[in-house]
């Protein structure tokens, strides 16, 4: 199945000269979103991963399914102020400034198997930022996976020696 017959290319998105790759009609679409589904999924059993972690928003989106399919866990990773109990932080850059994301510190058990699932891999910085908190709480990433990649913005540089599958490529 040709995944990107269900992006849709968004002009001028967030702002002008930015070119939006637009995910929601793949979400609209069951065949689509199964199929992209049941890559990770098939990927997630190659790695032998015991738990699934996504970054919000679009990370909890393909993320759930792949846990829900292998009967796994799956733990959020989110913005400040958003989870409920004790977490971890890592900082990451971005081109003016920098984030935090956060994590429940008991999310992940020490050596426990870990795929990253997220819908973008662009720059690297989230997934970079998820992959440390994953690290910290002693998990082992055993996998990334990511539905697009632009390519031109070397987001893969930050991710060697991670095994990467991404579903799409522009």
């Amino acid at each position: 199945m040709d995944l990107k017959n269900y992006i849709a290319d968004v002009e001028d998105f967030p702002k002008k000269g930015i070119l939006f790759r637009d995910i929601t009609p793949l979400m609209n679409d069951g065949k689509a979103f199964a199929y992209a589904t049941n890559e990770f999924v098939n990927f997630a059993k190659q790695v032998d991963a015991e738990i699934v972690v996504g970054p919000e928003a679009r990370g909890f989106i393909f993320g759930c399914p792949v846990a829900t399919t292998l009967n796994i866990g799956f733990a959020p990773v989110r913005k400040p102020g958003k989870l409920p109990r004790e977490v971890i932080t890592a900082e990451y850059d971005l081109e003016y400034g920098s984030n935090t994301l956060c994590m429940h510190r008991d999310a992940i058990a020490p050596g426990q198997r870990v795929l990253i699932v997220d819908d973008l891999l662009a720059t690297g910085g989230t997934v970079e930022a998820t992959i440390d908190l994953v690290e910290q709480l002693g998990g082992i990433v055993v996998g990334l996976a990511f539905l697009i990649e632009l390519t031109d913005l070397n987001g893969r540089d930050k991710l060697n020696g991670y095994e990467t599958l991404t579903l799409m490529q522009y």
